[in-house]
């Protein structure tokens, strides 16, 4: 689970509603017509700029863009070297048994492509093409998420005109001015929270983990094609750590 991503909206969400708690309460904030108008909008405005199967699928990933914990680069530098160790005494056939404990996909079929025989350079196309195929799909969770973002508060706009329209045309009616301000202030209000608390937030979070990816990626891609080209260890570690940020690369070697 991503902690800073909890904190963060812990941060955010608590002192929205501590502020909205004071005077009337937070019921006071709470408009189901309101809530139609930004969070139906802003649904149906996504379905109508992508394809439904796109809009599906950006809730799984985002989930998995935040539950799922990513390893460090210095931890896959550390089980390469021990790959190709293995490999250099016993040979890549022996590697086969450390497929069982691969939790990374992408790293097990590389590993997979080795064990099979299969040319370097067609190693190196299989995992390249696997790892943009990644990087696309975030992307275009990332997309959908930033169309919402510029949506939600167009909706809250939206909001706050028909509440406005039905407050002027009723300005003999002292009751109904107080129900079309209600609207016309609350679906700004909910339009700016969506977008500034939830959906750009979470575009940020899948752009910073698409690029944490990418360098993963690519560091298992040279790793395993080294392994496979029968390098020695320690000139693997040397390559790897090219990766690493230079106090990365200090500790790596303690």
């Amino acid at each position: 689970m991503d902690i800073a991503t909890i904190i963060g909206a812990l941060i955010s969400f608590g002192l929205v509603f501590q502020a909205m708690a004071g005077g009337s309460g937070i019921g006071g904030f709470i408009d189901v017509p309101s809530l139609g108008i930004v969070f139906g909008g802003t649904l149906g405005s996504m379905l109508m700029n992508f394809p439904a199967r796109q809009c599906a699928s950006v809730a799984k990933v985002t989930m998995h863009t935040l539950v799922f914990k990513m390893s460090t680069p210095t931890d896959e530098i550390e089980r390469i070297v021990e790959y190709a160790n293995l490999a250099r005494r016993e040979g890549l056939l022996a590697l086969e048994d450390k497929l069982q404990g691969v939790d990374d996909p992408f790293f097990a079929k590389g590993i997979q492509l080795v064990i099979d025989g299969f040319p370097v350079e067609t190693v190196r196309d299989i995992m390249e093409l696997e790892a943009d195929w990644q990087f696309q799909r975030h992307s275009a969770g990332r997309k959908v998420l930033e169309s919402a973002a510029a949506t939600a508060p167009a909706f809250g706009m939206v909001g706050t005109l028909i509440g406005l329209v039905k407050m002027l045309a009723n300005l003999s009616n002292p009751d109904d001015i107080g129900a079309g301000m209600s609207v016309a202030l609350l679906t700004t209000l909910y339009g700016a929270m969506l977008a500034n608390m939830v959906l750009i937030p979470l575009a940020g979070k899948l752009e910073v983990r698409a690029k944490e990816e990418v360098l993963l990626r690519d560091l298992m891609v040279e790793g395993i094609v080294a392994i496979q080209s029968g390098e020695k260890p320690q000139l693997i570690k040397e390559k790897l750590k090219s990766f690493l940020a230079p106090s990365a690369r200090v500790a790596i070697e303690d």
